[in-house]
């Protein structure tokens, strides 16, 4: 489905992003394996912050380079690039690296983040700032330079049909307590997807986003509290690999007019999302009074749908 593509994958050294790495490689795809090797909330970690380097050109050390050489292994092409993806260097350096090793690119996953879970009232300033500029900036940057890359191609008069595909989160659908930080950056993703999909769609550019549900770094303590690991030969609900046939599919040709949209998907279950569209209104066609006013809204609220629940929030009584 994906043979022949040039897709980048961010924060592809180990989880959901290792996974999309290695499935877009079983399905001929060329892949740049992203990864910055830190730890679960951000911490230095790994052969990046050892001083390893030279990843962008193929380095042998760290996380990126251990997935590039499954994926070599079985087979495949690809290459190791170990830059910060949300700075303006390191996602510039992240499309030179495919244009450097293959001479394209055509697909981009943002998948990079870390969470600092805490309560807002304990929340830090530096926690906020850290999570909003991994998951939001780290989108941005990478989004912004592969996308400056199609349109001088388009502009040239070169076919350009190239994909997108970033990570929300349920979180970022409907909240998470204790992640106020990551939940905003996540909602954050979605605001960015759609507007990039207004906008690039004239130079042959599609973007949409997932909400994946998977057993990974930043998720292996909450579900090893709430689910029970599967037995023997059945099906892990919770593998990561479940998301990624969805994520290559969108990355290849074969979505061809399929651009703004979003999608949940965990185990077996694809769930196409709806957002936000207007309920019940009222207009009085002059300004109301405060009363009025509420006693607009709470009628509006009677025959509204209620909000989905924020995930660990305590149920109504």
């Amino acid at each position: 489905m994906a043979r022949g593509r040039v897709v980048a994958v961010t924060g592809a050294g180990r989880g959901l992003g290792r996974a999309h790495a290695l499935a877009f490689a079983a399905e001929g795809a060329k892949v740049v394996v992203n990864d910055l090797d830190v730890g679960r909330e951000g911490e230095p970690g790994g052969a990046v912050a050892a001083g390893g380097a030279g990843f962008g050109a193929g380095g042998t050390g760290g996380s990126a380079a251990r997935v590039v050489a499954e994926i070599r292994a079985r087979g495949g092409e690809a290459v190791a690039h170990g830059g910060d993806i949300a700075t303006a260097q390191g996602a510039a350096s992240l499309v030179d690296c495919a244009l450097d090793a293959f001479g394209r690119l055509d697909t981009l996953v943002n998948n990079a983040g870390f969470l600092r879970d805490r309560m807002l009232v304990n929340l830090a300033e530096d926690d906020w700032d850290a999570v909003v500029r991994v998951h939001l900036k780290g989108h941005f940057l990478p989004l912004k330079h592969a996308a400056a890359y199609w349109r001088a191609e388009a502009k040239a008069g070169r076919r350009v049909a190239a994909r997108v595909v970033n990570t929300s989160s349920g979180a970022g659908l409907a909240g998470s307590v204790g992640q106020g930080c990551y939940s905003a950056a996540k909602a954050g993703v979605l605001g960015l997807t759609l507007v990039a999909a207004a906008e690039l769609d004239r130079y042959g550019v599609q973007v949409n986003a997932i909400a994946p549900a998977a057993r990974t770094r930043m998720t292996e303590e909450v579900f090893a509290r709430t689910m029970a690991a599967p037995g023997e030969g059945k099906f892990d609900a919770m593998a990561p690999g479940n998301v990624s046939p969805l994520v290559v599919w969108l990355g290849s040709d074969a979505s061809a007019g399929v651009t703004g949209r979003v999608f949940e998907a965990e185990g077996g279950r694809i769930t196409v999302m709806e957002g936000w569209h207007p309920g019940p209104s009222a207009d009085r066609g002059a300004r109301w009074t405060p009363a009025e006013a509420g006693e607009a809204a709470t009628g509006l609220l009677a025959s509204a749908r209620p909000p989905h629940p924020v995930y660990g929030a305590e149920p109504a009584p």
